[in-house]
């Protein structure tokens, strides 16, 4: 019997370059409307009612009704010690690439002289964030190497990780051994966006943070959205359900296309997999390879329904068709599976992160390849960029005008005072000549007695 086969769409974009990336799938829009919603509940008695409300959203979406947050040091470091050496080794080499990338990253100050003045930029580290990593379907030990590391790299003060506690009110024993192994300051067991408003407004438990930053599902990034817009904390950017994009010619092997668009799906029903091509040929090839590959997974039903509800397959006319399209729709992970993969991929002006070549699969990116795993969705990657070491770090300008800088500029400030209409801007610097020339008075005085 045939393996079950996901309903692909398939959606023929040849001849037709107006709106490229206005007919992909995205997650229903009813599923953000009723996470809106949800959210803002959630916040107003969080904000209202602090650890009280805290309790009451764990009990009823964790299926605990403890009321005691933090994970006590002794545990942490009991989960540590209770791993498998092999997943231990492989955390410490995740982490080493990790903080590698995020070293190179690191924003560097600079100063200089312009025009008589002394300027530049510091980079002061946030004093204390909180990282949200989600333990729901499956545990994810990566995302608190993703946060945590280049959290410690900027020289943050305090790092807090906020992950779901199970129905006995531990969390996940992988997630706690990842958290002591890179240090994290706090562990809280709290998941969902009741975790994101204890950060941002703060409770008898919790101490408020600088920024929420970490991926997660609907309701974790709608939280986000809507502490950030309440002018309470910063947010890395909109990281919710995950999606990719694999551009793909006809050299393209259809079976490593099809384990591509699948890996992604594990995560959850609403993940978005699409690929674009110029060749029918290898869309024709794909679609009975991912039935196969799907079959027999444990996560296969989670699969099917991602698959046929947000899975899709787009003909284009061209390689250049194909990079418009993934442009226009601007996926968090986007692969190049191509004869010139290097060339394609710098010619792509909107992606979370790029895999360039056939075996650069976006499971390296989630786990180990070094670039943060943490990326923006929902189209937001065409005007925002993933997590980076300078999120966790505050760019701070600086400048030190001299006398004789001041007078060279003090014109431009009468002519733009006055066009402006606001005196009290010339009258500051004017009162400031005024000053120095009647210093320089006082000292020629001083000097001729």
């Amino acid at each position: 019997m045939k393996p079950e086969a996901p309903s692909l769409q398939r959606i023929d974009l040849r001849g037709d370059r107006r709106h490229p990336g206005a007919d992909l799938p995205r997650p229903p829009a009813d599923t953000m409307r009723r996470a809106r919603e949800t959210v803002a509940e959630v916040l107003a008695s969080v904000h209202e009612h602090g650890d009280r409300a805290v309790a009451e959203y764990t009990a009823r979406f964790d299926g605990w009704d403890g009321t005691e947050w933090e994970v006590p040091q002794a545990e942490l470091d009991a989960a540590l010690a209770g791993i498998d050496p092999s997943l231990r080794e492989a955390l410490e080499t995740a982490r080493e690439q990790v903080q590698w990338f995020h070293e190179q990253a690191k924003p560097r100050d600079w100063a200089g002289t312009h025009a008589g003045a002394e300027m530049g930029v510091r980079h002061a580290p946030l004093k204390r964030v909180g990282v949200y990593v989600p333990g729901g379907r499956a545990a994810y030990p990566s995302t608190v190497l993703m946060t945590v590391v280049p959290a410690r790299v900027a020289g943050v003060d305090e790092v807090v990780v906020a992950t779901p506690p199970g129905p006995d009110g531990r969390p996940n024993q992988t997630i706690l051994a990842a958290a002591a192994l890179v240090g994290a300051d706090k562990v809280l067991r709290i998941g969902g966006a009741q975790a994101v408003a204890a950060l941002a407004y703060g409770t008898d438990q919790v101490a408020k943070v600088d920024k929420v930053v970490g991926p997660g599902n609907a309701f974790v990034a709608e939280a986000k959205l809507q502490v950030a817009a309440q002018g309470l904390v910063g947010i890395d950017a909109m990281a919710g359900v995950t999606e990719v994009m694999l551009i793909a010619d006809d050299s393209a092997d259809p079976r490593l296309v099809a384990t591509s668009l699948i890996a992604q799906a594990e995560h959850d029903p609403l993940v978005t997999s699409i690929l674009v091509t110029p060749s029918a040929a290898l869309a024709d090839a794909v679609v009975p390879l991912v039935a196969e590959e799907v079959e027999g997974l444990a996560s296969r039903d989670r699969l099917l329904e991602a698959l046929s509800g947000q899975g899709a397959i787009v003909l284009v006319d061209d390689l250049d068709h194909a990079i418009a399209v993934a442009d226009d729709f601007a996926p968090e992970h986007l692969e190049i599976q191509t004869r010139d993969a290097r060339g394609v991929a710098d010619r792509v002006r909107a992606a979370g992160t790029i895999f360039v070549g056939v075996q650069t699969p976006t499971a390296l990116g989630d786990y180990c390849a070094g670039p943060n795993h943490t990326l923006p969705t929902g189209g937001t990657a065409r005007f925002t960029g993933g997590l980076r070491t300078d999120d966790f770090m505050v760019p701070i300008n600086w400048v030190e005008f001299s006398d004789d800088a001041l007078t060279h500029m003090a014109p431009v400030v009468r002519a733009l005072g006055a066009a402006e209409g606001l005196p009290a801007h010339v009258r500051s610097v004017d009162a400031r000549l005024a000053a120095m020339e009647r210093a320089r008075d006082a000292a020629a005085v001083s000097a001729r007695r």
